[in-house]
């Protein structure tokens, strides 16, 4: 099969930092799915395991997360899924990836892909859709309705692939106020089209932003990136006993600040069920059929901004560059071999 991988961690722009390969077809196990991938998105993550994880001597390490494709076998336990399912899901961080035509899943993680999106549209929102919800329903323990005094939400860095779905989940589940930040005209649109209230940007003094809306401070902080950047001030604007979460790799985080408003910190990795096979693990079979539900009844849209071509290794680091760029406005899609 036709597949996208590396043999050893090296800058995008270098040329075998993404090489097209041809591998075995896998066979599944027993409670694994075999998918026909038809399209994937790139995330962070993605570039952050490529210049990370070196592949044993002699193999190669196949990226990607996201995939939306056809059931092509089941192992022998499965229950959730028969061939020719159009499934889409976020794979786990401990197996081969999506860039491949075939790929081995976890039935317990992958979802029923809605029936009003095309494969590339479905490809962009499984990852990012599982870590916004788990952040806001999981973490924060913030319960769908439409309360009068919900409070507001602040989101750092929403304009990319994980603040474009939660802004939206928050704004058409919950009655926060949620105020988005963006720093350039198009992502400021983007937000504000999506359904953020307001948009601040965090080029500036968060504090200050948020005082010129009339907030002196927010509920809840979901920090999607620059966590080490923002610390202090986040520190200062988060109510007392307010929930800050986050996404994002600072070298350190200062927790003491947080003390003496009895604020909570909360980690959100939507990697550890499929990793540690939790007691909870089919919790995100769940919550991506609810998340096609939503998409499917017209309260939330892909997030796919660009279908910049083909899945091949020369698009892939084309991709991969624009991520690591960090001006990538929602998410980028490939599709096809």
């Amino acid at each position: 099969m036709k597949a996208v991988g590396y043999h050893r961690s090296l800058p995008i722009g270098e040329p075998q930092a993404l090489l097209d390969l041809e591998l075995e077809k896998p066979m599944p196990g027993a409670r694994d799915l075999l998918v026909k991938i038809e399209a994937v998105s790139v995330n962070p993550v993605d570039t952050k395991v490529r210049m990370r994880a070196e592949p044993e001597p002699g193999k190669a390490k196949v990226l990607g997360f996201d995939g939306a494709g056809t059931v092509e076998a089941v192992g022998k336990a499965v229950s959730l899924f028969k061939p020719g399912d159009k499934v889409w899901y976020a794979g786990s961080i401990l197996r081969q990836g999506t860039n491949a035509e075939f790929h081995l899943v976890d039935e317990r993680i992958v979802g029923a892909m809605p029936k009003r999106l095309a494969f590339a549209e479905a490809a962009a929102l499984p990852l990012t859709s599982i870590t916004a919800w788990e952040m806001l329903f999981d973490r924060f323990a913030i319960r769908p309705g439409k309360p009068a005094s919900a409070g507001a939400l602040l989101i750092i860095g929403a304009a990319g692939g994980v603040g474009s779905i939660a802004i939206q989940l928050a704004r058409r589940l919950t009655g926060l106020t949620v105020i988005a930040t963006a720093s350039r005209p198009e992502t400021r649109a983007w937000c504000l089209e999506l359904g953020a209230h307001h948009v601040v940007d965090h080029s500036r003094p968060l504090t200050a932003e948020l005082k010129a809306l009339g907030y002196g401070n927010a509920d809840y902080i979901f920090g999607v990136t620059a966590t080490e950047r923002h610390l202090a001030e986040i520190a200062e604007l988060i109510a007392p006993q307010g929930k800050f979460g986050l996404i994002d790799d600072p070298k350190a985080l200062d927790a003491l600040p947080f003390k003496r408003k009895c604020a909570s910190i909360h980690w959100e990795a939507m990697f550890a069920r499929s990793m540690f096979e939790t007691p909870d693990m089919i919790a995100q079979h769940r919550l991506l059929g609810e998340v096609a539900r939503l998409v499917d009844d017209g309260l939330i849209r892909t997030t796919a901004t660009e279908t910049m071509g083909r899945i091949d290794a020369a698009t892939l680091r084309k991709a991969h560059a624009l991520i690591e760029s960090g001006r990538a406005r929602g998410k980028v899609v490939l599709a096809g071999f």
